[in-house]
């Protein structure tokens, strides 16, 4: 699926084949006949009846997707399903990823170009809400069970309600249904904390502040997000800090944004996020840049020997758009510790960026001098991005990283190919590396 900052840390839970899997038929009798029974005075009081009806919603609740799972290969599904058939199937795009529907008469399956089974839409239920059903019947378990003879069983029937939610959530986030998204997060954390599982799921809370967000409901994210701090879940190296102070600007309190982004600063200064966050603040507020400065000083005197302190300190130069000043911090990387890559990587992509900035201004202009001088300043960008670059694939021990370096070096080495046979060799040396995928 498309990249996203979605919490992927439970994964969909895996419905694995039982033969014992019940007709919607059967299941809808079978819950009809334990909601009979609850109503039952007497047979209300035995722990049971309870129990009994809450399998019976679960059970209501996968029979239509049967005995398939996820991951499945469409083979082994065509030979599970042997006596169903899709109503249709067609070819659609769904997070950015192009997907094959079947059509089923009660329910969806798509498949990705692996033909693997990715998600399993039901759109006609053997009863509405039966996962709030089970909820409900599992709570009202408890309640009776006086002698708490059967907490095993309603824990994990809880932890499977739990996983389905987030299953759903996930579903419609995927389907870009984000605030019944949200919805569905909300009520796997829940589940999640109901008794006795008593479980704080902090990657269902994300989730919920998260697909929040991103559908703009800020004031709804921003209770997520600080029961995720509550709870010391910071996701993704602070990611929580970055999404509440976007939060805060929006909700038009943006000094208490920046204060929730320096709180992240301190504890995570290598996020980017935190980074563009804070610097966009102090740009648009009018404020002293400095106090970034102030704040990676901060962090430097804890820390004198990390050098990715200087590599955010270069990543706050490049944004405020001081060029001199970044290569320098950069490089300081090297000083610091020989074998941190990231430094050089850093100055060879500030060279290159600003080598395409120039190279589209000239496209742009219609001033033949102009268009010369602007050239100029491209090529010179590129020849800059050529030691650090070097440097840094020199240094690396990484090999995928080795890779994405050479892609860079070979589209520069190409470019002055015609300069000299260091050039063309460089550019050959580097070519055959992002052809085979083999660092020398």
């Amino acid at each position: 699926m498309k990249r996203i900052l979605i919490a992927l840390a439970v994964l969909l839970s895996v419905q694995v084949a039982d033969a014992q899997n019940k007709t919607p038929e059967a299941a809808k009798k079978a819950v009809e006949s334990a909601e009979a029974a609850s109503k039952d005075a007497k047979k209300a009081t035995k722990v049971a009846t309870w129990t009994k009806l809450a399998t019976a919603y679960m059970d209501a609740y996968n029979a239509p997707a049967g005995n398939v799972w996820l991951g499945a290969s469409k083979q082994e599904l065509q030979l599970l399903m042997a006596g169903q058939k899709p109503v249709s199937v067609e070819e659609t795009v769904v997070g950015g990823e192009p997907l094959v529907k079947e059509v089923y008469a009660d329910k969806e399956f798509y498949y990705n170009g692996a033909g693997q089974l990715v998600i399993i839409n039901v759109t006609k239920p053997v009863v509405e809400n039966a996962l709030a059903g089970a909820l409900d019947a599992y709570k009202k378990a408890y309640e009776v069970d006086a002698k708490k003879s059967k907490v095993k069983d309603i824990t994990e029937g809880l932890s499977v309600i739990a996983r389905k939610y987030l299953d759903e959530g996930m579903t419609a986030y995927q389907f870009g249904e984000l605030a019944k998204a949200s919805q569905l997060f909300e009520q796997a954390a829940a589940a999640a904390a109901t008794e006795p599982y008593a479980q704080v799921d902090t990657t269902a809370i994300y989730n919920a502040g998260y697909t929040a967000w991103a559908g703009k409901d800020y004031e709804r994210a921003k209770s997520f997000f600080e029961r995720c701090l509550d709870e010391k879940y910071y996701y993704e190296g602070g990611e929580v800090f970055a999404k509440l102070g976007d939060v805060y600007t929006n909700l038009g309190d943006a000094k208490k944004g920046a204060e929730v982004l320096e709180k992240g600063f301190v504890m995570f200064p290598q996020s980017q996020s935190i980074l563009i966050g804070l610097i966009n603040y102090y740009i648009s507020s009018g404020e002293n840049t400095d106090r970034l400065f102030v704040l990676i000083d901060e962090a430097k005197k804890n820390e004198p020997n990390n050098a990715s302190l200087y590599y955010v300190e270069g990543n706050i130069y490049k944004e405020l758009k001081n060029v001199e000043k970044a290569v320098e911090s950069y490089y300081k990387c090297a000083e610091i510790n020989p074998e941190y890559e990231f430094g050089y990587i850093g100055a060879g992509i500030l060279y290159y960026e600003l080598a395409i900035e120039l190279q589209e201004k000239a496209g742009e202009e219609l001033d033949d001098n102009k268009y010369n001088e602007l050239v100029g300043q491209m090529e010179q960008a590129l020849m800059n991005a050529l030691d650090p670059f070097e440097k840094a694939y020199a240094v690396t021990k990484d090999q995928q990283l080795k890779i994405s370096i050479a892609e860079y070096l070979k589209n520069i080495y190409y470019r002055f190919s015609s300069n000299g046979p260091e050039y063309e060799a460089g550019y050959k040396k580097y070519d055959e590396v992002v052809k085979t995928g083999q660092a020398l």
